[in-house]
């Protein structure tokens, strides 16, 4: 279990970083996430290539997985779309209603009791994000986008559960990758239509930047997400996911002094989301941890 959570923090520090990522690449959203999704499909054939490994499922199973992957492209469009209408703080923060949507959707979903205690934390992170939306109308379209992001991160957390057990975290990684390289191609031009991208090339910068995007906050990341789902819930996984905003906000404040543009109602929900955060590591905690005789 210990090893299990600290592949999960060192994911989702790499997570965090992928805000300043989203605002440091001066493409589309969409544009941002196909690149993105691109790159680790290629990386993930080469290596298997060179380590002659096979990448061969059956088709139903291969299907499956594409369509997590197509959930995980979109969620990954709102996510960069969130940030790119408000900034990298606000995008963050909204993630954190993911645990609220796990907590209702992995009892439905892969038949697991509902958690009382999960639904109140998970719903604790929610009135965080309604503080910011209501008391601060200058995001108001990112934070709608932001939060459709986590409900998509919900469910597709939710639907590796039930895969983790059967494939490899780097199998799963390759055809998910592959399905949401397929499923944003056939969206572009739909999507372009609604949302115009200015650049659909990435300069010399943002190729770097992609890069890293791809190599170490993608192929690591995942691979590290992936492998701590085989001995934690979907719930532990995405409320430990709200730390993202922890790392990244940071980071944001670091890089582009954002805190200069926030007020007192984010920063008294981003506390109700840490104290849920918190909460949540105390019960994981205390449910593993051995009895031991006096």
């Amino acid at each position: 279990m210990k090893k299990a959570l600290t592949q999960l923090h060192i994911a989702v520090l790499l997570a965090g970083f992928t805000g300043i990522l989203g605002a440091l690449i001066q493409l589309n959203e969409i544009w941002l996430v196909w690149y993105r999704i691109a790159i680790t499909v290629v990386t993930l054939l080469l290596a298997a290539s060179l380590l002659k490994q096979s990448l061969r499922i059956a088709s139903a199973s291969a299907f499956r997985l594409m369509g997590i992957g197509a959930i995980i492209a979109l969620h990954w469009v709102f996510f960069y779309g969130s940030i790119k209408l408000s900034n990298v703080s606000i995008g963050l923060i909204c993630f954190a209603s993911v645990g609220l949507f796990t907590s209702l959707l992995e009892p439905l979903i892969i038949k697991t009791p509902f958690a009382p205690a999960e639904m109140l934390l998970g719903l604790l992170s929610l009135v965080g994000i309604y503080i910011i939306f209501h008391f601060d109308s200058r995001y108001r379209t990112g934070i709608i986008m932001g939060t459709l992001s986590s409900l998509l991160a919900a469910v597709f957390s939710v639907l590796n559960k039930r895969n983790v057990a059967t494939f490899s975290p780097r199998l799963m990684l390759y055809y998910e990758m592959a399905g949401g390289v397929v499923a944003l191609t056939l969206l572009m031009p739909l999507y372009l239509h609604y949302f115009p991208a200015g650049n659909s090339r990435p300069t010399l910068m943002d190729l770097g930047w992609l890069l890293i995007l791809s190599w170490a906050c993608t192929i690591l990341a995942m691979d590290l997400m992936l492998k701590s789902l085989q001995h934690i819930s979907a719930f532990t996984q995405t409320l430990t996911l709200n730390l993202e905003p922890v790392y990244g906000i940071a980071m944001a404040w670091f890089f582009f002094k954002e805190n200069q543009q926030l007020n007192t109602s984010f920063y008294l929900g981003f506390a109700l989301i840490v104290v849920s955060v918190a909460l949540q590591m105390v019960r994981v905690s205390r449910k593993n941890t051995p009895v031991t005789a006096d």
